[in-house]
């Protein structure tokens, strides 16, 4: 596992809002706004920026956990900027700090988690139980 980044360090990840990321459920659209689901992976893309530079070959990263706090609309065509700060990286853990915004508005703030594992590791760990 490499270390490039610093406590405090931020990666950007900008994504336009389609109808592909309207909050909707098996009995159709509920709203047609950026659903939490959708603004969730993108955050969660946002912090896997560190870990793609962080992770080496035979390594890959794994989410641990995604607190999202959903505070206004984002609309159709509009562009969120997903900002996260890295907040912590103990071993293999890396814990990222995030804010979705469109402009100045403030679209959700959170904090997600991941862990760098070794692939085999991982496999295993991935592996259905017999």
């Amino acid at each position: 596992m490499k270390h490039p980044f610093q406590i405090g360090d931020t990666q950007v990840y900008r994504k336009t809002v389609t109808a592909a990321d309207f909050a909707r459920f098996d009995d159709g659209l509920v709203h047609a706004v950026c659903s939490t689901f959708s603004l969730a992976q993108a955050a969660e893309w946002a912090g896997r920026l560190f870990v793609l530079e962080m992770k080496e070959e035979d390594e890959e990263g794994i989410g641990t956990f995604l607190n999202i706090n959903h505070k206004s609309p984002a609309f159709e065509n509009e562009v969120v900027e997903i900002i996260a700060h890295l907040k912590s990286q103990e071993g293999n853990s890396v814990i990222c700090s995030f804010e979705a915004r469109v402009g100045e508005r403030l679209v959700a703030d959170g904090e997600t988690g991941q862990k760098i594992l070794k692939k085999d590791k991982l496999a295993r760990v991935l592996a259905p139980t017999k």
